[in-house]
């Protein structure tokens, strides 16, 4: 199995799920780092993978969307404009669970221009080898579901990883009311009518999320729906959601892009994604646990894959 971890949606949940009072013997916050080692580790021991990429963010608010729909996202802009509003207790943290991986060899991989999510889309997309599963605190990542060519899984984090519900296509159909054959493509639909306030995406007006589900699940994909929006006679929609589509128009056409991920995100992974049995680089993990205060993470770590590796 390959394991794709949502690497910053992971550590923000660990920034705000473990107390700040965890720290470095030089006063540094390290919550967030113990928190996300303690993340791979309870998903290591959980699913037992054989390949783990930690997937990243190298555009928080890629040019491409912010094209397509300016407010995409402009509402976690720092006063500058141009940054992303990143708590300085956690900012700090960062290059430090970037260290962690490193010592574990535990392959990053990123895409200049795009997100997590678009990376995520690309390796899943391009993976006709073992079973996936995406570990994520990120709806959004609902859309890669699928049975074919090979089985890829959401495990959704939204309420922490030890109340994570696992998605596949028969779990999303039942979830939100989506047809099952093309569940993931359906959430997308589905995602662009009902809109998303956390991502700056506006929805369409008068149109919440179970209307949403029964709009798109009458018609096989968007372009069908937005065909019928232009037809009268087409039965398929009320004579009131029609009219609520049309005045949306303009949003309608471009959105979809927004919300879909980029499979063909140019992504690269710093090395194997193969999960190895022990750490790469001990005397790294050593020198982290020791001057950071957190050999207690990295231990819980390399047991869980000292015991994944032993069956």
């Amino acid at each position: 199995m390959l394991v794709l971890l949502d690497s910053a949606s992971l550590y923000f949940r660990a920034f705000f799920g473990v107390p700040d009072s965890v720290r470095a013997p030089d006063g540094t916050p390290v919550n967030a780092v113990r928190g996300f080692t303690d993340m791979i580790a309870y998903i290591v021991g959980l699913s037992r993978p054989t390949r783990l990429v930690a997937c990243l963010d190298l555009d928080w608010r890629p040019a491409f969307r912010v094209q397509a729909l300016p407010g995409y996202k402009a509402h976690r802009l720092a006063p500058d404009g141009k940054l992303e509003i990143v708590p300085d207790a956690l900012e700090v943290q960062i290059p430090i669970i970037l260290d962690v991986l490193r010592g574990f060899g535990i392959a990053c991989a990123g895409a200049e221009g795009y997100e997590a999510d678009d990376v995520i889309g690309a390796l899943c997309a391009r993976e006709a080898a073992d079973p996936v599963e995406v570990v994520s605190g990120d709806r959004d990542l609902f859309q890669v579901v699928r049975d074919e060519p090979t089985p890829v899984r959401v495990r959704y984090a939204g309420r922490g990883l030890a109340k994570a519900t696992l998605y596949g296509p028969t779990e999303l159909a039942q979830r939100y009311g989506l047809p099952v054959q093309r569940a993931g493509a359906a959430y997308v639909d589905l995602s662009v009518l009902r809109g998303d306030p956390s991502d700056g995406l506006p929805g369409v007006a008068g149109v919440g999320e179970k209307t949403a589900a029964t709009v798109v699940s009458r018609f096989d994909s968007f372009d069908e729906l937005l065909a019928a929006v232009g037809e009268p006679g087409d039965t398929r929609l009320a004579p009131s959601i029609r009219h609520k589509l049309a005045g949306a128009s303009d949003y309608l056409a471009v959105a979809p892009g927004v919300v879909r991920v980029a499979v063909d995100a140019p992504v690269k992974i710093s090395g194997d994604d193969a999960l190895a049995p022990s750490p790469a680089d001990p005397d790294a993990l050593d020198a982290l646990a020791e001057r950071w205060g957190i050999g207690s993470a990295i231990q819980r770590l390399t047991t869980a894959l000292a015991e994944r590796a032993a069956g």
